[in-house]
């Protein structure tokens, strides 16, 4: 297995300015999500299902009528890397086919 490439902070900014709602927070992109507690927890179930199939995982805080996930790649020393942005898409795909709404931190 080969060790993933952090990506540059230029490489960084060029991918977040196509993943609307995702925000650098350190060394980790996070999004946060608004939904009733119970469509949050069933999103984090689809979530966490396709993050097996990526063989990445996100962060998750869950909360009354919120949902936030934050990526980063812990075999890259908790730097980011494609597979982020991978993760993060698919994040975005399933919120919205769950009807889970854009929300601040």
């Amino acid at each position: 297995m080969t060790t993933p490439v952090p990506l540059t902070d230029d490489e960084i900014a060029r991918r977040l300015a196509g993943l609307p709602g995702w925000a650098r927070d350190g060394n980790a992109i996070a999004r946060t999500y608004a939904h009733t507690w119970h469509e949050c927890v069933h999103l984090l179930t689809y979530v966490a299902a396709k993050a097996r199939e990526l063989g990445h995982h996100p962060d998750v805080d869950l909360r009354w009528q919120r949902i936030r996930f934050s990526v980063t790649t812990h075999d890259a020393g908790n730097r980011l890397t494609e597979a982020d942005f991978e993760l993060a898409r698919a994040i975005d795909q399933i919120a919205d086919a769950h009807g889970a709404a854009p929300a601040e931190d």
